[in-house]
């Protein structure tokens, strides 16, 4: 895969809910990150959407994370069959996944959209699980089916490119 065109990408915040947050393991950390890369995404003008899974059940998205971008309602575990997920993603090749939990519906989002011919890039500090065995199988059994596991940092350094681009200050300032 070739690196992260932000013209070309797509970041996807899967369930990072308020009634299952508490659970996950080093959750903050995941959210965090997650932020920097909503931030970073909005600076640089790359679509977001979101997901919720089974809204009634496990609350809304944290309010630090949400925004006006389009949410996607599922009780799929994979987003891919959702009502409204294909056309909500814009066309865009590129797919970048943070969210909960890694293991379930992050996993099967990302071999969803790898089978429907998607560059899938999966943001390791961006997702988390109840359990770090959970994470840590499910980011192996990714890699081993073609997706990329990255990081926050790489994402955002990739979709500039350049220390020249206009953005360069605001969103290295995310990391800081």
């Amino acid at each position: 895969m070739p690196l992260l065109d932000r013209s070309r990408s797509l970041l996807l915040v899967i369930d990072f809910q308020e009634r299952l947050m508490p659970v996950i393991d080093e959750g903050q950390a995941a959210v965090s990150n997650a932020a920097r890369l909503i931030k970073g995404g909005r600076l640089l003008d790359v679509p977001i959407l979101r997901t919720e899974q089974n809204p009634r059940g496990l609350g809304p998205t944290l309010p630090e994370l949400a925004g006006n971008e389009p949410v996607i309602e599922k009780m799929s575990f994979d987003a891919c069959p959702a009502p409204g997920f294909e056309e909500a993603l814009s066309g865009r090749e590129q797919i970048v996944l943070s969210g909960c939990e890694a293991h379930i519906c992050v996993a099967q989002t990302a071999l969803g959209l790898r089978a429907r011919g998607r560059e899938v890039y999966v943001v390791r500090d961006a997702v988390g699980s109840r359990r770090p065995e959970s994470k840590e199988t499910a980011l192996n059994r990714l890699a081993a089916n073609g997706i990329e596991i990255v990081t926050t940092e790489m994402v955002l350094f990739e979709w500039m490119g350049t220390s020249a681009d206009p953005q360069f200050k605001p969103v290295s300032a995310l990391i800081k």
